[in-house]
């Protein structure tokens, strides 16, 4: 089943360059010269990708606009081509994810956007509904009884039976089918329908739920697409909220992330999400720590990369869906003063004292340009080394 993509564009190296690239990455391209053409298709199909030129920046944003607005491409990747006077300020402005500069190469366009078809990929097999009718016990201040209608990785539809929730946040027990121990998973209202119905979006899902969700939910649909392999990155910046990763291939901003070592005897995972994406050169990840699980896999990250120092293995990084709020707003800041890590090794970013300069200027600087950005990086990871020694 090929991914799909809509772009928007009249200049035709960029069209002739993308269907090429695209191509090779068995990703079908739908090209529209006009927004009202791009428009009406966005409102009748499915796209995995809406890619847009800023050439005319009112019709690109336009366009955005009208994919967030269609129920069928709201999850869609938003892609945006910019000239140097629009830049990435401009391109995240529109509601970017990724923000690529043109002109651009066969083989540099190609790198790029080979992390976005594993995004792509990711996000599709999260949104496969399974439709199955299961009892639901919903756990809340009160209780509440339902069935499902569909059941996907991130989420269900539920139709309530007497009471509907009014809760946003809730606990749902239920038992897969040919599954022996119950699925007990936290998640919150997504929708409100007609008739009782609702829908329901996952959160904080543990390693262990994942997995038993996935797997039969793969027992249950006919095809079952192949991930593509982990982006293998290099580290360069590492606080106790954060860190930098060098690659030809970063992942777009706001993709859920999970970041794994992998040794002769030794695998350590922990989850992260994307706050500066600089194509062809890397990207700033932001742990997620709002569970104690998570937090659990981030302090073993971090003491696996301090042990070995300048030594530190390459890290693999897969995608694991896009955030659908501001990626500011997914992640939980665990700063810890006094902590086991405030010893004689200095991180990037981290200062006695202070803040997590370095998530911070993930947060804060995402849309400065690439060269600005990495000097500010460096200049506070000389800070940090200084005030080690």
């Amino acid at each position: 089943m090929n991914l799909k993509s809509l772009l928007l564009s009249s200049d035709e190296k960029t069209v002739r360059i993308l269907r090429r690239v695209l191509s090779d990455l068995e990703i079908s391209v739908v090209h529209c010269s006009a927004a009202d053409d791009a428009i009406r298709r966005i409102t009748r199909e499915r796209f995995e990708a809406i890619i847009v030129d800023a050439a005319n920046v009112e019709e690109a944003g336009s366009v955005l606009r009208a994919a967030k607005a269609a129920p069928v491409n709201k999850r869609a990747l938003a892609i945006v081509l910019v000239e140097s006077s629009v830049g990435l300020k401009g391109g995240f402005e529109m509601g970017g994810h990724f923000v690529l500069h043109k002109p651009f190469a066969v083989e540099r366009a190609k790198a790029s956007f080979r992390a976005v078809r594993a995004l792509m990929k990711r996000e599709r097999r999260l949104q496969m509904r399974v439709p199955v009718q299961i009892a639901v016990e919903c756990h809340g201040s009160g209780r509440y009884q339902a069935k499902t209608i569909d059941l996907c990785e991130g989420g269900m539809a539920v139709q309530f039976s007497g009471r509907v929730a009014k809760e946003n946040s809730l606990r749902f027990s239920l038992e897969l089918p040919g599954v022996e121990q119950k699925l007990e998973i936290h998640g919150e209202l997504a929708w409100e329908g007609n008739s009782a119905q609702a829908g329901v979006r996952f959160k904080n899902a543990t390693d262990e739920q994942r997995a038993t969700l996935r797997q039969w939910l793969n027992s249950q649909l006919p095809e079952v697409e192949q991930d593509d392999p982990p982006v293998i990155c290099h580290l360069t910046d590492l606080s106790l909220g954060g860190c930098y990763l060098t690659t030809s291939s970063p992942f777009p901003r706001g993709t859920r992330v999970i970041l794994s070592i992998k040794t002769a005897d030794l695998l350590v995972r922990a989850g992260g999400v994307v706050l500066v994406a600089h194509p062809e050169f890397g990207m700033g990840v932001e742990f997620l720590q709002s569970t104690a699980e998570q937090r659990d896999q981030v302090l073993r990250m971090i003491k696996t990369l301090r042990t070995n120092g300048d030594k530190s293995p390459d890290l693999q990084v897969e995608p694991d869906g896009l955030e659908t709020s501001s990626p500011e707003d997914s992640v939980a800041m665990f700063l810890s003063s006094g902590s086991e890590f405030s010893g004689d090794k200095a991180f990037a970013g981290e200062v006695p004292g202070s803040e997590d300069t370095l998530v911070d200027l993930f947060r804060q600087k995402f849309q400065m340009p690439v060269e600005t950005f990495l000097q500010q990086m460096r200049e506070q990871r000389q800070s940090a080394e200084s005030h080690a020694g």
